[in-house]
């Protein structure tokens, strides 16, 4: 039995096999079957009972019915001594085959003279005989393809371009042999091609040959080749849920998407209400809502017709899908369908986003998805307004060390947002404060403090000196300067800050607190080590009632507080100033 997305060549396979045996005449009998539905197979079984009953048989008038035919074929598989070989192709739901309620079996017997050959895209444990499962071709087998076809043409296209035009596809068979097929068509290289694949403005449909012209034999372009799974994979249990769920995966990274994203309360949110309809629910009563534990049931769904890989036991990776299985999705949904899809895998992703980040593994799956939902769905994530895990990757990434990153994702973040929302906009005033942040962090503690300067000036002409924003600006505009070696007036502008933090905020406020650290902090690094001691020691009292004996703050002003007590010459400690 060979099993596999569409695609990947099972029928080809199949065929190569029956017509090896048959040229070889290692069979008396070949039986094709386009099994795609209980009549078709009870038709072809039919037409092999006329082939192999004799026609004096006086029941050979029984033959004009298909089942009684295909019951009486399979009889004759059974008992005779022949040579023959079944080939059940793309058998699209095992239970066309099954001996239930009251219908006849349709599996070909076990027998030492007979083998059957079956191609499926199905995966259900409860299949029989042996499952072989095939696969994409590899790198080298995709080039090769390629190349070959090219040189049969008499064509030697660029040899990076070959191997760049097999990534691009995903190594899947079905896709390299249309496109190679539409490229000769249209006297196209392989750099022109690729570049009309990623042309976002056409669809698969279009860079395939049509209908007639399809190569080896193939009855379905590559845009139409998953249609068929996915709708039988939608009429599994849970009903409805394998196809939104297809949406959302369509939009994140194929290489590795978390479980915990795609059962998200967001994503359950989005299962719940785009359930496809007449999916065996009661139109007179609301369905309940989606779990957990359907939306996993779902995967396995997307999983069993192949249009999907779930495997449980791949921490943080547990989703792979093929690319073009991806693209055909996205582009069958309409621009409004598939920015609803994005907003929710955005939400989903910030769902799953831990507060900290303990586990690196699951924060680079987190950003490699969050890239990927970027890169196909980005005005969706500006709209209403600039989804929140935009900054939540870029600060990841340099909380993982990767500051030159983070600094670049800010910049790009911040020219997209000049763009989308004009200079003014907070979420544009926001991305400047991140980038100068980050800009800091990678060394250039004297561009931060000058980027910070000039976002202080714009946020107080936008928001007014009291603003939350505008605070924050004066905040880091501080310790930008104390890290620059101004400790003095870093700790003058902290000073001032508290002032208006505490008119503003009020004395227990986090940010408040914040404040009064890096006050204390400043002021030792002036050389007035005791004054640090004492403040932190006031600080200490006021965050062990607000915030408790746990909270990292508390832990914190505990530790610099022993540090202070210790200095006398007013060195450093290493306290690792605040930038909001």
């Amino acid at each position: 039995m060979l099993s596999g997305t569409g695609g990947v060549g099972k029928t080809q396979l199949a065929a190569h096999h029956a017509r090896t045996a048959w040229q070889a005449g290692a069979v008396d009998l070949l039986v094709w079957v386009t099994a795609t539905s209980r009549n078709a197979v009870l038709s072809a079984y039919a037409e092999a009972a006329v082939t192999v009953t004799d026609p004096d048989d006086p029941q050979r008038a029984g033959l004009d019915d298909p089942e009684r035919a295909a019951v009486r074929f399979l009889a004759w598989a059974q008992s005779t001594d022949r040579r023959w070989l079944i080939v059940l192709d793309d058998v699209s739901d095992p239970a066309h085959l099954n001996g239930t309620d009251g219908r006849s079996d349709l599996w070909p017997p076990a027998r030492p003279n007979g083998r059957t050959v079956v191609t499926t895209r199905r995966r259900d444990a409860a299949l029989p005989g042996h499952l072989i499962d095939v696969g994409l071709f590899t790198k080298g087998e995709a080039v090769g393809y390629l190349r070959a076809k090219l040189a049969a043409q008499g064509r030697h296209d660029d040899p990076g371009q070959v191997q760049e035009l097999a990534r691009d596809l995903g190594h899947l068979p079905l896709a390299l042999a249309q496109a190679v097929t539409y490229l000769l068509d249209l006297h196209l290289d392989c750099a022109t091609y690729r570049k009309r694949l990623a042309d976002r403005a056409r669809t698969l449909p279009d860079l395939v040959p049509e209908d007639s012209g399809l190569p080896d034999a193939h009855r379905a372009t590559v845009a139409a080749t998953w249609s068929l799974s996915i709708e039988h994979a939608d009429r599994l249990r849970p009903t409805g849920l394998a196809r939104p769920m297809l949406h959302l995966v369509a939009l994140l990274d194929p290489n590795g998407i978390p479980a915990t994203v795609l059962t998200s309360p967001p994503a359950l949110a989005y299962l719940t209400e785009h359930r496809t309809p007449d999916a065996g629910t009661d139109p007179d009563t609301s369905p309940r809502a989606v779990r957990a534990d359907d939306a996993a049931d779902a995967l396995r769904c997307l999983h069993r017709l192949s249009l999907a890989d779930h495997t449980p036991n791949t921490p943080h990776q547990e989703v792979r899908v093929h690319n073009l299985v991806q693209r055909a999705t996205r582009e069958a949904l309409s621009p409004g369908a598939r920015d609803m899809a994005a907003r929710t895998c955005a939400d989903a992703l910030y769902e799953a986003w831990p507060e900290v980040e303990r586990d690196t593994a699951l924060a680079q799956a987190l950003r490699a998805n969050t890239a990927a939902l970027t890169a196909h769905a980005t005005d969706a994530l500006w709209q209403p307004d600039t989804h929140p895990v935009l900054f939540h990757t870029g600060n990841s990434l340099g909380h993982t060390g990767l500051v030159t990153a983070a600094r670049a994702h800010f910049q790009d973040l911040h020219t997209t947002a000049r763009q989308n929302l004009g200079p003014d906009h907070p979420y544009t005033l926001a991305t400047r404060a991140d980038l100068a942040r980050w800009r800091g962090a990678a060394g250039d503690v004297a561009g931060a403090a000058t980027a910070t300067a000039e976002l202080l000036a714009d946020r107080l002409r936008v928001l007014g000196p009291d603003h939350p924003d505008t605070l924050t600006a004066r905040h880091n505009l501080a310790s930008w300067r104390g890290v620059a070696g101004d400790a003095d007036g870093a700790a003058t502008a902290f000073a001032e800050l508290l002032a208006d933090r505490l008119r503003v905020l009020g004395p227990d406020h986090p940010d408040t607190l914040t404040t009064r650290a890096n006050l204390a902090h400043w002021r030792g690094e002036t050389g007035d080590a005791e004054g640090a001691a004492t403040a932190f020691a006031e600080l200490l009292g006021d965050s062990l009632r607000v915030l408790g004996p746990d909270h990292p703050d508390t832990l914190s002003t505990r530790h610099y507080l022993a540090h202070w007590r210790e200095q006398a010459d007013g060195a450093s400690g290493g306290f690792p100033v605040t930038i909001e």
